[in-house]
């Protein structure tokens, strides 16, 4: 690929708009659901679309040429969602919801709440296959996108901030240290949304209760 030339190619013009479609079919359960159960289940939506560079970079690091085929059918996360959620169980809402929206298809889920990480990382991810109105790399038409979904909770989300930073320090001088605080504080956080969870489904019931009794 000659220099200066997008990796995403001519499909680079509409990853914004699978962006935008994504978050919009998000945002549109959400709002269902809070119409029909009266609660929110997502606390922050983000998105974005991976540089260039940070695609380049990604590419060279799994050996594959720097092309368009590469960064939108070999890899899949040039599009990127965010779903932050007040609650454990919001976040398996999420992925149900998710799982039946038409034209979409998962095709990798990693649960690392259930299947937690050495290091202590939870999160939930989830590949998806989407049919889009604009061509892709291949020139089909509806196009074939793909877009990485990465679920959790707030605490979560804080940890996961933190490790972030510490991942690409440059020199760190007592990394053993860090890691096993950080190891630490995930459990902590971890125990602190079990317990949030509990709380709220404790005020759930008693709302159940007082409502039968009216």
């Amino acid at each position: 690929m000659e220099s200066g030339t997008s990796i995403y190619g001519e499909c680079g013009e509409f990853l914004p708009l699978v962006e935008s479609d994504l978050r919009t079919k998000i945002e549109q359960y959400d709002a269902e659901e809070k119409r029909t159960g009266g609660s929110k289940i997502i606390e922050h939506l983000s998105s974005r679309i991976k540089s260039e560079e940070s695609m380049r970079e990604k590419c060279i690091r799994k050996g594959l040429p720097a092309t368009p085929e590469s960064a939108l059918r070999l890899i899949h996360d040039a599009v990127g969602v965010r779903i932050i959620c007040g609650f454990i169980e919001d976040i398996y809402v999420n992925v149900r919801h998710i799982r039946r929206i038409p034209g979409w298809t998962v095709v990798e889920e990693k649960d690392y709440i259930t299947n937690v990480k050495p290091n202590g990382y939870r999160s939930y991810h989830m590949i998806i296959r989407m049919e889009e109105p604009f061509p892709d790399p291949e020139g089909n038409l509806p196009g074939v996108y793909y877009a990485e979904i990465q679920l959790r909770t707030i605490a979560m989300d804080s940890w996961a901030s933190l490790e972030h930073q510490m991942k690409y320090k440059k020199s760190i001088t007592n990394s053993g240290m860090i890691t096993a605080e950080l190891k630490r504080c995930a459990d902590e956080l971890a125990g602190c949304d079990l317990s949030m969870q509990t709380i709220r489904s404790l005020i759930r019931e008693n709302d159940d209760g007082l409502e039968e009794k009216r």
